[in-house]
């Protein structure tokens, strides 16, 4: 059985190893495919793996010979499912993996913001605190989060797990969810309406998919809601905000700093508007990649496959 990777490199760059995969099958992986390379590299192989390759319904049909698509992600837009299911190929994503990173790195953007740790840091290396006449000095507002509300919207697997820690700050959770669970609520955590979560949050994170519903969700409309020098936190998906609402909104300080692990393209374009923000942090979309993550990941994936060749189908997406 051929098993074909069409784009590891982003998951292993070389610090994981793929030996699991390969007793499963005669393994080729590439670093990265091209869309005009994909038919030729999937070839004969019976078993497709992808990160962000597309896989289309004309792919299919010129590869007949596919019986199952792993996606070594948890979204998998990449894939035309539908096509997929009309031709029997389960295709299969990995749900669970990156609850603790990413979780922390939400904070890790938000710990930023409210302290600024590199920038000062790298003051002092300049000599800056030897030429100081005083025994401290801050070069940027710092910020105590103990007593702020922090918005969480979207209430799965890593807003959960985000408001769990926001809650170890002695914040206090607004929660929304279109599927609240009651028993979630406690003294500092409560589900309230969208609306109520703009309107009273101190910061924001994201954490919903990206649907036609979702699309933009944060926009000038929404951000006018909003407390003025709120904190925006995107590590979900890059087009749930209108990127020149937030740009307008950060540099007229209606928005205090946003920090954003994901934009709508993806690598960012050096012409991108972000890039003229205030107060504006960005980061390669980076929040899942810990090392522990990524093997979890890849074994995951790697047992999606093991299940489907002993007849059972794990985290299908297009039952």
């Amino acid at each position: 059985m051929k098993i074909v990777v069409l784009d590891g490199y982003t998951l292993n760059p070389g610090d994981i190893s793929w030996d699991g995969l390969s007793k499963l099958g005669d393994l080729t992986v590439y670093e990265r495919t091209k869309e005009n390379e994909i038919i030729e590299r999937i070839g004969k192989a019976e078993i497709v793996y992808t990160n962000k390759t597309p896989i289309t319904k004309e792919v299919l049909v010129a590869c007949p010979q596919i019986k199952f698509i792993g996606v070594l992600a948890t979204g998998y837009n990449v894939v035309d499912t539908e096509a997929a299911k009309a031709f029997g190929i389960p295709v299969c994503n990995v749900p669970t993996y990156g609850t603790d990173a990413v979780s922390q790195y939400v904070f890790a953007l938000l710990l930023n913001i409210c302290h600024r740790v590199e920038l000062h840091s790298e003051s002092v290396f300049k000599g800056d605190w030897a030429r100081c006449e005083d025994f401290c000095y801050w070069k940027s507002p710092l910020i105590e989060l103990a007593g702020k509300s922090l918005g969480v919207v979207g209430l799965g697997r890593i807003g959960k797990r985000t408001a769990e820690i926001a809650e170890a700050f002695g914040m206090k959770v607004l929660a929304y969810d279109p599927h609240p669970i009651p028993d979630f609520e406690s003294t500092n955590f409560k589900y309230v309406s969208l609306e109520d979560l703009y309107k009273n949050s101190d910061v924001i994170s994201l954490h919903v998919p990206l649907f036609e519903s979702t699309r933009g969700m944060i926009n000038k409309d929404t951000i006018s809601q909003m407390k003025k020098g709120v904190i925006i936190i995107n590590t979900s998906r890059g087009p749930l905000i209108n990127e020149f609402d937030l740009v307008e909104a950060l540099n007229s300080g209606k928005i205090g700093a946003a920090a954003l692990d994901v934009v709508e393209t993806e690598p960012i374009h050096d012409n991108s508007v972000l890039l003229n923000a205030k107060n504006l942090f960005i980061t390669p979309h980076i929040a899942w990649a810990p090392t522990e993550s990524r093997a979890r990941l890849l074994d995951i994936a790697i047992n999606n496959l093991d299940e489907f060749l002993k007849g059972n189908i794990v985290n299908r997406v297009n039952n």
